[in-house]
This record gives structure tokens, C-alpha cells and sequence, in this order.
């Protein structure tokens, strides 16, 4: 059975056309491998922003944590539980400002944690959450993919990468700004996701 993990980043949730790409992967996914779904809308979850002296907190023991320590571990847990027991992980992804969008950001900090989603070794960092497949519905109001101007893709292969996200598959929207463009766009990353789940 394929356990899904869907994250969806977008301020405007479940209206905005990362989050419905993203559902129908989900959907077509789920229809076809008979999978559970665990569904995180970062705009609705309101993930905080770490504070030094939550930071902190990851590396005390439980019984040394603060209460705030304690609250963000404890949030950093459940996320990172999520991304253990998922076999797939489907982001739907906005572009803002060139950038992610800072609840995804908020996220990440809590899920790259040293001693549980990558080791320090002799050879250099090791990311522990293997073997998963990860898709990135990136849309964008501009056209940016292959360019110096798309930020976001390096970035997330980097960072997933890092904590063992390796098997990453982009699927693009863009010009969802530019008109006609809009249309077109959107229906060729529906084409594309139909096949991916085909």
C-alpha cells in the first residue's frame, strides 16, 4: 500500500492551483495504489518560525527542554513522523518573490534536524528518509524553469537532498499570470500528471 503524504504551501489553500494540481496527483495516486493519505496545508497549519531557543531545544535531552523547547520538538516529531512513514510526498508549490513560500521554509527547519533526518559523518552529511519519491507542483504567474531565475528548484533539490530526498520529479504550471497562457499551462501539468499516475 502507498502512503501519501501531500503538503500543500499555498497562502490560499485549497483554492489555489498548486493545492488543486496537487490534489488531483493525490487522487490519481490513490486510485491507483489503493494508498492512505496524510494531507498538511502548511497556510492553514501555521507552522512558527524557529526561535534560537527552540533551535536550541533539539539538541537537549527531552527532560532538559523548556516548555517552548518541548512544543517545538514535539511539532518537529509529528512532521518528521510524517515524512518516515510516507512512501510518496507530493508539494504543491506557488512561487513567491523568487522564492518558496516562508511556510514551506518554516517547515523545512523543523524536519532537517541532525540525529534524525540527516547524520554528520566522516564522509559528510548523510540524509536518512531513503527511498521515497517526492513531487514538486511548482507553479509560477512568470516562466522561469531552466532558467538563472528559477530559485526554487536548486534549492529544494539541495534540501531535500540533503535529508535523503533524493528522488525528486518537477512538474511546472507557469505564465499563470500571462493571459492565454494560463489555460494552456495548467492543462499540459494535468497531461503530465495523468501520466505520472497512469
Amino acid at each position: 500500500m502507498n502512503k501519501i503524504l501531500q503538503i500543500n504551501t499555498s497562502l490560499h489553500q485549497d483554492s489555489a492551483t498548486s493545492s488543486q494540481l496537487a490534489d488531483q496527483l493525490a487522487r490519481r495516486l490513490m486510485n491507483q495504489h489503493s494508498g492512505d493519505l496524510i494531507k498538511r496545508d502548511l497556510g492553514e497549519l501555521d507552522i512558527p518560525h524557529l526561535s534560537a531557543e527552540q533551535h536550541a531545544g533539539f539538541s537537549l535531552p527531552r527532560e532538559q527542554r523548556s516548555p517552548a523547547q518541548k512544543q517545538a520538538a514535539q511539532l518537529s516529531d509529528t512532521l518528521i513522523q510524517e515524512l518516515r512513514d510516507s512512501d510518496t510526498i507530493i508539494i504543491g508549490l506557488p512561487l513567491y518573490n523568487f522564492g518558496i513560500p516562508s511556510a514551506l521554509k518554516a517547515w523545512i527547519d523543523h524536519v532537517a534536524r541532525a540525529g534524525e533526518t540527516f547524520n554528520y559523518t566522516s564522509e559528510g552529511p548523510k540524509g536518512t528518509l531513503t527511498g521515497k519519491q517526492v513531487y514538486v507542483i511548482a507553479t509560477r504567474g512568470g516562466q522561469y524553469a531552466g532558467t538563472d531565475s528559477d530559485l526554487q528548484t536548486p534549492y529544494l533539490q539541495q534540501v531535500l537532498g540533503f535529508i535523503g530526498l533524493d528522488q525528486v520529479k518537477f512538474i511546472y504550471a507557469e505564465g499563470l499570470a500571462m493571459g492565454d497562457l494560463r489555460d494552456q499551462s495548467i492543462a499540459e501539468a494535468k497531461i503530465e500528471i495523468s501520466k505520472l499516475a497512469a
